[in-house]
């Protein structure tokens, strides 16, 4: 008990754990807003909820959070491009991004395989994140195409065993 773990291989390790990778998105008072996420799931079936993780740190959530509401966008495997724009942080990265509103307000990104809208349900404090949760109010999916997939810092597509 009480063992000392060393950040990078503790890193090394989860990097081996593969995620989905989503956009979670809003439209805040100055016009929409969104960050990229892995730590997305999905928590309860009754009610409908989801959750996700964003950094203490983050300059994006605060946005998020003060519009009560949120749509995670999971990306297709052709959408890595997108996620190049919102961890870049230069220029606006809208201004080249097709969407449209889901009934929350939220941006639904095009091309992307699946979209949850969510009103927010609560905040826990989770050490140096936030683990947030979402009552859903909406889903949407696609049939075509595949996830965008991230694995020991790289983006790849999901291939199916059978």
């Amino acid at each position: 008990v009480g063992e000392t773990i060393d950040g990078d291989r503790y890193r090394k390790v989860l990097g081996r754990y593969p995620t989905g990778v989503t956009l979670v998105t809003a439209t805040g008072e100055d016009g929409p807003v969104g960050m990229i996420i892995g730590s997305f799931v999905s928590v309860s079936l009754e009610p409908p909820l989801v959750g996700f993780l964003p950094a203490k740190g983050s300059q994006t959530w605060p946005l998020i959070e003060a519009t009560g509401v949120f749509c995670v966008n999971v990306l297709a495997d052709n959408q890595q491009g997108l996620v190049d724009l919102f961890v870049g942080k230069e220029g606006d990265p809208w201004a080249s991004v097709s969407f449209r509103l889901a009934d929350s307000g939220s941006p639904i990104v095009e091309g992307a395989v699946a979209a949850i809208d969510c009103s927010i349900d609560r905040m826990v404090e989770a050490g140096d994140h936030w683990f947030v949760t979402g009552e859903v109010t909406g889903v949407e999916y696609s049939d075509e195409g595949s996830p965008l997939v991230f694995l020991g810092g790289v983006y790849g597509l999901f291939e199916g065993l059978r």
